[in-house]
């Protein structure tokens, strides 16, 4: 096994918090009264977090002689006996086995999972186990990584490494398996995502065994065997929205399970785009996408996107925008090899984000159009010498539709409130922005920096410009209502000559910010008047000119 030059400093002992003591007592005091022989223990993450001096709320107790269910109803008893509200205890029934219930419950505001020690035992074709009741180094040997199979007895109020490895590998920075590797992967391929994940959360490394197992044709088979689509998608979306998404990508990649996380369409499946730029370029480009190369470009770009972000401040987006974000930087090198967005099979869930992600690389095409014209109009307002010739009136209509769409774009139809996304879409654009400058002096990395800095220059000027134009809220603009253009057009029902002239009338507005709903209106009531022809003519009311 490999050794990490990790060296991470721990915790002597646990240190609680006052509502720690006083809930831990509550729990012993539970005992007591029942006259329980019962072994309490927190088992998992909580152990792990306060070693590393973190604080963690997400607190599983373990006990060694009953159900979950079992202690939650002596916790209820106990609370009665002294005077205080029951909790509703919520049962968590388990897959095989009533004997194993599990159950969730509040003590003074904090949520507890409640349940027996136990052991797995797995099939071929599943990864999940039956269960039975075990013992305590049976149930830490079960568990995903041994940084996360660490005990705390509440009673002794003292640290349990019944895997012998748990707190070592914890200060080496080390994700190892309690039990062999393979074996393990193979049981539950969903391990080898969550040992990717948490490497990247803590910063910490692969150890060599696990690497070889998760890099095996054996363990690709069983994820492919065990884990659906939707399990793959949260574990994507977890490692997306994570704190170092690019080490999870890089550690996907090193271990060549890039195209099995992100697997793309079968080229004749039903999902393959209707695109003659696509169609003209064959299967052979469909083909060559899937390639060692083609994943480390994707990688390469999600790195140059979390820099992006990391400069320009991730207080400025929140989290759905990043994961939107960085899901589209992934994409970036597959849609310039083959002129089309492919959502990968497994990439997002739901599927509004995968339409979101689409329509965000095709708002970027736009914006990237729109950049040259937007950076003049923000260096000349910068120069406090608005020159007229530069904001030209096509410029806030043409600036104002692209954000209307793009903020439509982030609204369902169940939604009260829009995603924002237009910064979203213009990072994109900003990362693929050309950008040239003297190239003939200077490291490779001092080039990146170079770089780095005149694409976050380009995004905040361009972001100046739109915030100037006064469109950066388009969507809120008062417009007129669709029953509204239905009665111009003397319509008693809908169509799609509505849609066109209510664009036609936001393109009014644009043009003119000073052009109410009403007045937009009476213009088309005057152009309908003088051409009746524009009542059921889309093309011509799409050519209209704006007076």
């Amino acid at each position: 096994m490999s050794s990490s030059t990790l060296c991470i400093q721990l915790k002597d002992k646990i240190d609680l918090t006052d509502k720690e003591k006083q809930i831990f007592d509550k729990l012993l005091q539970v005992v007591r009264h029942c006259n329980l022989k019962t072994k309490v223990r927190v088992v998992g993450g909580w152990v792990r977090d306060k070693l590393l001096g973190k604080e963690s709320t997400d607190i599983d107790i373990a006990l060694d002689d009953m159900t979950g269910k079992e202690f939650c109803e002596k916790v209820n008893e106990y609370l009665a006996f002294v005077g205080e509200k029951k909790q509703k205890i919520h049962v968590i029934e388990s897959n095989n086995s009533k004997h194993l219930q599990a159950a969730k419950m509040k003590l003074m505001g904090v949520q507890f999972d409640f349940v027996n020690l136990r052991k797995e035992t797995f099939n071929e074709n599943s990864r999940i186990p039956s269960v039975e009741s075990g013992s305590a180094e049976q149930d830490a040997c079960r568990r995903d990584l041994t940084i996360n199979s660490l005990f705390y007895d509440i009673q002794e109020k003292i640290v349990e490494d019944f895997t012998g490895r748990g707190i070592a590998d914890l200060k080496a920075g080390r994700i190892v398996t309690p039990l062999p590797a393979m074996d393990t992967f193979k049981d539950d391929p969903l391990r080898v995502f969550r040992a990717i994940r948490f490497a990247a959360r803590f910063g910490f490394v692969l150890d060599e065994e696990l690497r070889v197992a998760a890099a095996s044709d054996a363990v690709r088979e069983a994820i492919g065997l065990k884990m659906s689509r939707e399990r793959i998608s949260d574990e994507i979306k977890l490692i997306m929205s994570g704190n170092r998404p690019v080490q999870a990508l890089t550690d996907i990649c090193s271990l060549q399970l890039f195209w099995v996380f992100f697997a793309l369409p079968e080229p004749n499946a039903s999902d393959r785009p209707r695109d003659r730029r696509f169609v003209a370029s064959g299967d052979a480009a469909w083909n060559s996408v899937a390639s060692v190369d083609a994943a480390w470009n994707c990688v390469a770009s999600v790195d140059a996107a979390w820099n992006l972000l990391e400069l320009i401040g991730f207080s400025n987006f929140d989290e759905k925008q990043r994961r939107l974000y960085l899901y589209s930087a992934l994409l970036i090198p597959i849609t310039r090899e083959i002129g089309y967005c492919i959502i990968p099979k497994y990439l997002t869930r739901p599927n509004d984000e995968a339409v979101m992600v689409k329509w965000l690389h095709r708002a970027s095409e736009r914006f990237t159009s729109l950049i040259p014209e937007l950076t003049n109009t923000a260096e000349a307002a910068a120069r406090d010498k608005p020159d007229v010739t530069v904001i030209t009136s096509s410029l806030p209509v043409s600036a104002g539709l692209l954000l209307w769409d793009i903020e439509n774009a982030g609204k369902k139809k169940t939604d009260t409130e829009r995603l924002s996304l237009w910064r979203v879409a213009l990072m994109i654009s900003t990362l693929t922005y050309p950008i040239d400058f003297d190239r003939s002096e200077g490291s490779a990395d001092e080039h990146k920096q170079i770089e780095l800095g005149m694409r976050r220059t380009l995004f905040t000027t361009v972001e100046s410009a739109i915030v100037k134009l006064g469109v950066e809220n388009v969507c809120e603009m008062p417009l007129a209502e669709g029953k509204q253009v239905m009665e111009v057009l003397q319509l008693k029902g809908g169509g799609s000559i509505v849609g066109v002239w209510m664009r036609k009338l936001l393109e009014c507005q644009l043009a003119d910010r000073s052009r109410t709903a009403e007045q937009s209106l009476e213009w088309m009531r005057e152009r309908v008047s003088e051409r009746p022809e524009l009542k059921h003519d889309e093309k011509q009311v799409s050519g209209l000119l704006i007076g």
